[in-house]
């Protein structure tokens, strides 16, 4: 039996909900975290009609990229769709999640799966998020320093990119006199010791920060635990907006654009003028994107794909790449078979279904 709270559990874990940005509101918006799940309905949006969706399709539980409430509900009385919605799937005890600008955030998020369906290789975090780390550095006795780092890199800390169980440490003398009130592991109350420890350091991902040093506390033979903590500046690579790629072979920008066209599904594509040149660096982003213009222009893309440009904004391409609008939902729709794809993997027990549903509030006469 799988619960809810399982399936939102592997989710934060994969998007921790401290990286969604001020303004959103996902996480689990309707139902009981204890209810077992029977089958999950992942979906961009959450519409009535997704809910209905739900229904026929036996799913008690629907995974949506963006959320119903994005404010509070001061009364629920119908009066808009998004009432409505949040009316429907109460009665008919529905769950409703939403994994939005934390999912947007992470690495391997909905800007891997737009880098993944176009071919890009070599991907990394467009603009990555500063002050999102911390460094912890701790002094341990010698014979408890290994004990100690294992339990902090199985708490989240030291990984590094790629790079798991990532420290260093030092070696030195710690020295401490304890009152007569102490029970200290070493030494004696009224006694200054002198002690063979190492000085250890990692970072973590701020968010951690309160299981990080429970964590400590409990592995430390101390009765008092010498450590000190420091936000870092440092860019933190798995996090951030958007991301950057290279195409295997520059195309031209005819190429391209079918390319883009084929491989994202689209109808239209909007774009700036074309300068005449290769496309191979590609920058994306998921949705509205055109706050990352500057650092497209200065992580040298040729091009620049996502959604929501406004006339104007247009211009402040200056001919350095291209802007490719998409459309929002057409850029974040694929978000569905990443999120599917994560859930079937670690929950088989039950069905992970695609909503059927478009729910693109866009339309286009041809």
């Amino acid at each position: 039996m799988s619960t809810i709270q399982d399936i939102t559990t592997l989710l934060e874990k994969i998007a921790p909900l401290a990286y969604q940005e001020s303004y959103d509101n996902a996480g689990l918006i309707v139902g009981d975290s204890q209810q077992e799940v029977k089958n999950i309905l992942v979906s961009l949006d959450c519409t009535e009609e997704i809910v209905e969706e739900a229904i026929q399709r036996n799913c008690n539980l629907i995974v949506a990229h963006h959320p119903i409430v994005f404010k509070g509900l001061k009364k629920l009385n119908g009066k808009n769709y998004v009432e409505k919605t949040v009316i429907k799937a109460i009665k008919n005890d529905i769950a409703i999640y939403a994994i939005h600008t934390n999912l947007d955030s992470v690495k391997g998020g909905v800007n891997w799966k737009i880098a993944e369906k176009l071919g890009l290789t070599r991907v990394q975090v467009l603009t990555p998020k500063q002050q999102s780390l911390f460094k912890l550095t701790a002094f341990v006795p010698e014979a408890y320093t290994m004990p100690v780092l294992e339990a902090l890199y199985a708490a989240g800390a030291g990984q590094i990119g790629d790079y798991k169980n990532c420290s260093f440490r030092t070696p030195g003398t710690g020295t401490f006199l304890p009152s007569a009130q102490a029970r200290p592991f070493i030494g004696q109350p009224g006694k200054t010791e002198e002690v063979q420890e190492s000085r250890i350091e990692v970072i973590f991902p701020s968010y951690l920060q309160g299981s990080i040093m429970r964590t400590l506390r409990k592995a430390h033979p101390y009765e008092e635990v010498a450590y000190y903590l420091h936000q870092l500046e440092n860019e933190n690579q798995e996090v951030g907006s958007g991301a950057i790629g290279v195409l295997p072979e520059a195309l031209s920008e005819t190429e391209w654009l079918h390319h883009l066209k084929n491989q994202m599904q689209l109808n239209v594509i909007r774009h700036t003028p074309l300068r005449n040149q290769t496309v191979q660096k590609v920058a994306v982003c998921g949705g509205s994107g055109s706050f990352l213009l500057k650092d497209a222009v200065r992580q040298q893309a040729d091009v620049f794909v996502t959604a929501d440009f406004k006339y104007h904004e247009f211009f402040d391409a200056e001919n350095r790449l291209v802007i490719c609008d998409i459309g929002h939902y057409e850029s974040e729709v694929f978000t569905k078979e990443l999120l599917s794809e994560i859930l079937t993997e670690n929950f088989p027990n039950f069905a992970t279904l695609l909503s059927k549903t478009d729910t693109n509030p866009v339309h286009y006469f041809v």
